[in-house]
């Protein structure tokens, strides 16, 4: 057996799968495991850690996932050939004192980042064996470009999944496939014309702000009140376009009313404009049911409904979609399908296995439960060691709260202090294009990358760095 150096934390804060997972990452990247090393069977290396079969399967199939090692029946598990140098070059760094990013890493043991999700609630083998059948069933058939818009099956299940659970009314036709909504936006911004006044809500994602600006259209930040975009100074701006994200605005969190959606949905007629909804976690809702979606309201052909897998599937995915309203599918067959399809076409193939056995069902309901858990756990924590010190912002919904701090530290201290107790948390300053002086500092925390047990012990050590002396 092939001696790995794994030295197993027992009491640690990282679940034992993924230091198994690290130890093995690290080797391969620095070369002591080179192309071709046999990994050890699930039952050797566990016997020899002295942990379960389950644990050593759950890391090596991440290894797997991340085109570290590949599985072949019957012979085992092996280190793929990758370019040393890709991973040679950043460890040759010297770190400065200055720099920005932070070269010890593993000092952040809590990080509440907004983009963390549950992997541990990652359906390993099913999506492993979904992979294998697609490439199974389709042979090389995958391995050539597919449908510029999409997989027509992975569009027929979309349509239908929207339909149920969204409320958008569509056609498969309609869908457009893309590696992840910044792309997607992109595309749409080419599709409207650049000549078009663009706005979005202030505070914004400040990714799709920036997409914009590379586009070079003019770009105006709209206000919010307590409903969401202000339609008065929306009207105002004279902009002709608008991004939304009316179902958990993005960052604060407030839902948008009907009557709001209802305006919104005037203006874009009154003004022959579009609205790009984005609708990016619109699955997690932890008080009533998720919000319709506006494209579902809009009878006019005025709304672009953008969703994706990154939150309710994984990140690395990078499986997005739009719904384009037919006055735009037709700019986009006419000029448009010269650009060929940007998603991974055997990642289609799983994912529509994955929707129509019914898979995916079953797996939003069980995330529903699991982030649901890890949000009342904390608030809960919130309450009983920030309390009134702190108020919390946008709850109710998504994977994050907004903290408004009140200990007279701005936004800069507050997250210098919790790092030096380990904890990672975010600024929500960046989301503004137009700064505003504010009495007190919000802070974002995101919630489901960390377990329950992680959530307690991160605002533990947030209310001894910001509130003990």
């Amino acid at each position: 057996m092939f001696e790995i150096p794994i030295v197993i934390d027992q009491d640690g804060n990282n679940p034992i799968y993924l230091q198994v997972y690290e130890a093995i990452k690290l080797e391969i990247q620095a070369g002591r495991m080179p192309p071709g090393t046999k990994l050890p069977s699930k039952r050797k290396l566990a016997q020899h850690l002295q942990i379960s079969q389950t644990t050593v399967e759950t890391a090596y199939e991440q290894l797997m996932a991340e085109g570290y090692v590949d599985s072949f029946p019957r012979k085992g598990i092996f280190v793929k050939e990758l370019n040393s140098d890709l991973f040679s070059v950043t460890n040759k760094i010297p770190f400065r004192e200055n720099d920005t990013v932070q070269p010890q890493k593993e000092k952040v043991q809590y990080d509440f980042s907004h983009g963390g999700i549950a992997l541990e609630a990652f359906p390993y083998s099913i999506w492993r064996k979904l992979s294998v059948q697609s490439l199974y069933e389709e042979e090389s058939s995958l391995f050539l470009n597919g449908e510029r818009n999409g997989e027509a099956g992975l569009r027929e299940e979309l349509a239908s999944y929207l339909y149920q659970s969204r409320g958008v009314i569509c056609t498969p036709n309609q869908i457009v496939l893309g590696a992840g909504t910044q792309f997607l936006i992109g595309l749409l911004t080419m599709m409207i014309g650049k000549d078009a006044i663009y706005s979005m809500e202030e505070p914004g994602f400040h990714r799709t702000r920036q997409v914009f600006k590379d586009q070079g259209v003019k770009l105006i930040p709209i206000l919010l009140d307590q409903d969401g975009m202000d339609i008065k100074k929306l009207s105002e701006s004279k902009a002709k376009v608008t991004y939304v994200t009316p179902s958990h605005q993005f960052p604060i969190g407030m839902v948008m009313p009907i009557k709001r959606r209802m305006e919104l949905i005037h203006w874009a007629v009154e003004n022959n404009g579009f609205i790009i909804e984005d609708d990016y976690d619109g699955e997690f809702r932890y008080k009533g049911k998720p919000i319709p979606s506006l494209q579902g309201l809009d009878s006019n052909g005025k709304v672009i409904y953008l969703g994706t897998f990154s939150k309710s599937l994984i990140p690395s995915i990078r499986i997005s979609y739009m719904v384009l309203p037919v006055s735009l599918l037709e700019v986009y067959h006419r000029h448009f399908t010269i650009y060929k399809q940007t998603v991974s076409r055997i990642h289609q193939h799983t994912l529509w296995h994955f929707m129509k056995n019914g898979h995916w069902e079953r797996h939003l309901n069980r995330m529903r439960t699991v982030y649901r858990k890890k949000q009342e756990v904390l608030v809960l924590m919130i309450k009983k060691l920030l309390g009134k010190r702190v108020s919390m912002i946008g709850e109710e919904a998504g994977l994050h709260v907004l903290l408004r701090v009140n200990n007279q530290m701005t936004e800069t201290e507050l997250i210098e202090r919790a790092a030096k107790f380990g904890v990672k948390v975010y600024p929500t300053s960046i989301y503004y294009e137009e700064q505003k002086a504010e009495k007190e500092t919000v802070i974002l925390l995101g919630f489901g990358g960390l377990s329950e047990a992680e959530i307690q012990e991160g605002i533990r050590l947030l209310a001894k760095a910001w509130f003990d002396d």
